[in-house]
């Protein structure tokens, strides 16, 4: 089985994606290769920054990797806040900062439909692919739910009345958005 790392210090993504690409890969994280750097994400997209991080663990590591770059985009707001999802509030990963500061700006607006997007850029034997996965939804006014992480407590995807914080993983990962990314890249491999 080919061993692939995936290019993220956030364990909820790592247990996200080694459920999702069991059977495909050997997974190998950060940690597990040695890399302890803060690879700086300076892009202003998701593919950009999701390109930043598997090249520069390619590069470095010559190991072939998986990197994503996610976040939240609502409209009421022109798309914040974006890829800047994870340090909306100012410091990196706070996530009931960041949803106290998007539901500040979000009080009193009517519009409140968002989705999460993500890219996935994977680096396999030299060549580059990217996969984009995006789930509609909208904002509710209140955190609900103790699962998932990040925004999960505040976004309903359309067609459910439950937050993704309120879903299992085994619910919540066939339609999130980085469970439709991760679904094209296995698409991409069964088919090569």
């Amino acid at each position: 089985m080919k061993t692939i790392c995936l290019a993220t210090n956030n364990q909820h993504k790592v247990e996200e994606l080694q459920k999702m690409l069991e059977g495909h890969f050997e997974i190998k994280t950060l940690q597990d290769i040695g890399c302890t750097e803060d690879i700086a994400e300076t892009a202003d997209t998701f593919e950009g920054n999701s390109l930043i991080k598997a090249d520069y663990v390619y590069q470095n590591y010559h190991i072939d990797c998986i990197a994503d770059d996610s976040g939240l985009v609502v409209d009421a707001l022109n798309g914040e806040p974006g890829v800047y999802s994870a340090r909306y509030a100012g410091e990196h990963g706070n996530h009931d900062k960041n949803m106290d500061k998007l539901l500040l700006n979000l009080k009193d607006v009517e519009n409140r439909t968002a989705r999460f997007k993500t890219v996935v850029t994977m680096i396999l034997a030299g060549e580059t692919f990217t996969f984009e996965g995006a789930v509609e939804g909208k904002i509710i006014d209140r955190k609900t739910g103790d699962g998932g992480f990040g925004y999960d407590p505040i976004f309903m995807p359309d067609g459910y009345d439950r937050t993704f914080a309120q879903m299992s993983m085994e619910e919540k990962n066939p339609i999130s958005h980085r469970g439709r990314a991760i679904e094209k890249l296995i698409g991409f491999l069964k088919g090569r």
